[in-house]
């Protein structure tokens, strides 16, 4: 047995260490951060945001391009990787797609006849393609975490992330797998373009419409679901700078927006073109002329980069001060100038000092994704390890992909962590670096070997005269956990390699990750 937990629990009675936040002041300004100050530790902060990490050899690259080069290529990704292939050939459209005439009429037929066999016969048909599509389902959750993990473009990826929860939609509620890659995709297409053409589409989207309701938005009869939503998740934020008059109003502008199968039609029939008054403007209103009344508040602006503030930089959890609200309205500004495109805004605010500041560095709880993919990509441990164990997990740790738990996305942050969670996260991240689950969990082990030699590589290089087991335990500490390790902690995983061999081998790496991953920091990004 080896001295160390492969599956750690909770010591019942024992305190655990808690996860600790920095006091923020950072500050308010936009201004870049030097290129002299951009450096190793400053590098894989960036690869970790704006991004799902990197190894220490892609850390290096990163630093190597500078501060400029670095965010051009991350954020400017069209123009330096190719795409992966989407391969969306594999997945069928046509599950869930409407009766055609025929079987309408033989339905139809079969209710007036009361002929129950063929009613049953009917139902079972439906029954099996929605069996079906939840088989498919599962198939794209696997898809696009491997997608997320082997991609060259992680921003891409990453975004598209960012606006599954932002635009949340679940597919219990509509059950049409296709409907949700289309609209995968769609986040995809339009991850770091403009965001006014992303709404602009959103207000088209097949699954969006479905889930909230709107293709039942009718002249004479408005669902106010829709309307609801684009104001108080979002665009402006809940509770600010609109009426209930407003979404009653918004409702009526969008009537008429509904879909056939996995298209959007506008029914003129049913979209209400009378005058309407919607913040402040009087029109006939339909859902374009709705966006630009929305999309002229300064609050639009505001709400978005305070997501992506949220998302990227800290999720302040103890609330904003007075630097950081600055900071958020300066960004929104320059999102309002830059006529609400993406790119220049998480160029600013990748460049900024205030991203890089040490307040903000290891000050967000990674989401489970962001866990499992960022330690398969930092670590490099092997990619081919069950995808259905990874997406199981995540649904385990809170965060089942095509299935939000409700229209407000995940809350994130400190709603990520309770006990269950926790032993779920630190085993995951052992299962990744061994094969190898806890007995409660119905995980497919392997064999496949992970060797974490590549990590340390350098070291013989360093020339610091440091010992070098000191060196090592001392770097994988710091590149895992993103911050200078405590000292309690460095003796303690170097008495633990020294009592082991006394050398720091593949072995004796892989129990230090494993350990390291049972920290509460290695939850920290």
């Amino acid at each position: 047995m080896p001295p160390w937990s492969p599956h750690p629990r909770p010591e019942p009675g024992r305190r655990q260490r808690t996860i600790q936040r920095r006091p923020s002041m950072p500050t308010s300004s936009l201004k870049p951060l030097k290129q002299s100050e951009f450096d190793y530790w400053a590098a894989q902060h960036l690869l970790n945001r704006a991004g799902f990490g990197g190894t220490p050899d892609q850390v290096q690259a990163v630093l190597q391009m500078g501060l400029d080069g670095a965010i051009e290529y991350l954020v400017e990704y069209e123009e330096a990787v190719r795409p992966l292939p989407l391969d969306v050939d594999q997945f069928d459209s046509d599950i869930m797609r409407p009766a055609n005439n025929m079987e309408r009429q033989l339905g139809l037929q079969a209710r007036r006849n009361g002929d129950e066999r063929a009613l049953e016969q009917l139902r079972q048909q439906r029954q099996q393609r929605q069996r079906q599509d939840r088989r498919q389902i599962a198939q794209m959750q696997r898809w696009w975490l491997k997608r997320m993990i082997e991609t060259g473009r992680p921003l891409e990826e990453k975004m598209t992330l960012f606006w599954h929860g932002h635009f949340a939609t679940g597919y219990r509620t509509i059950e049409d797998s296709w409907h949700m890659l289309q609209q995968n995709n769609l986040f995809r297409t339009h991850a770091t373009g403009n965001f006014a053409d992303l709404v602009s589409w959103i207000i088209r989207d097949p699954a969006m419409l479905e889930y909230l309701d709107n293709n039942e938005n009718r002249k004479g009869s408005p669902n106010e679901n829709l309307a609801r939503e684009l104001m108080e998740l979002f665009c402006l934020g809940e509770g600010h700078d609109y009426t209930e008059s407003d979404i009653k109003e918004a409702a009526r502008s969008l009537t008429g927006y509904t879909f056939d199968d996995d298209e959007f039609v506008f029914n003129s029939n049913q979209h209400d073109d009378g005058m309407k008054r919607v913040l402040g403007k009087t029109g006939r209103f339909d859902g374009d002329d709705l966006l630009r009344i929305i999309l002229g508040r300064t609050s639009c602006s505001e709400f978005i980069c305070l997501k992506l503030y949220k998302f990227f930089v800290n999720d302040l959890p103890d609330g904003m001060d007075a630097n950081t609200r600055k900071f958020i309205q300066r960004l929104a500004a320059e999102f309002r100038k830059n006529q609400y495109h993406l790119k220049p805004v998480l160029a600013t605010l990748f460049k900024s000092e205030h991203f890089y500041d040490r307040a903000n560095r290891s000050a967000l709880i990674k989401s489970p994704i962001q866990l499992m993919v960022q330690t398969v990509r930092s670590l490099r441990t092997p990619s081919d390890r069950s995808m259905t164990a990874l997406v199981g997990a995540g649904d385990l740790m809170g965060q089942n992909l095509f299935q939000p738990p409700t229209v407000k996305g995940w809350d994130g942050g400190r709603a990520w962590i309770n006990t269950s969670t926790l032993f779920v996260r630190q085993n995951i991240v052992i299962y990744l670096l061994t094969g190898q689950g806890p007995e409660t969990m119905a995980w497919e082990s392997d064999n496949i070997p992970y060797d974490p030699m590549h990590l340390l590589e350098h070291l013989d290089q360093d020339g610091n005269g440091t010992d070098r087991i000191d060196a090592g335990v001392t770097y994988l500490l710091k590149f895992c956990l993103g911050t200078n390790p405590h000292p309690e902690r460095v003796e303690s995983l170097t008495t633990f390699v020294r009592s082991n061999g006394n050398r720091l081998g593949p072995d004796q790496a892989i129990a230090c990750l494993c350990l390291i991953a049972a920290m509460p920091e290695y939850q920290l990004c």
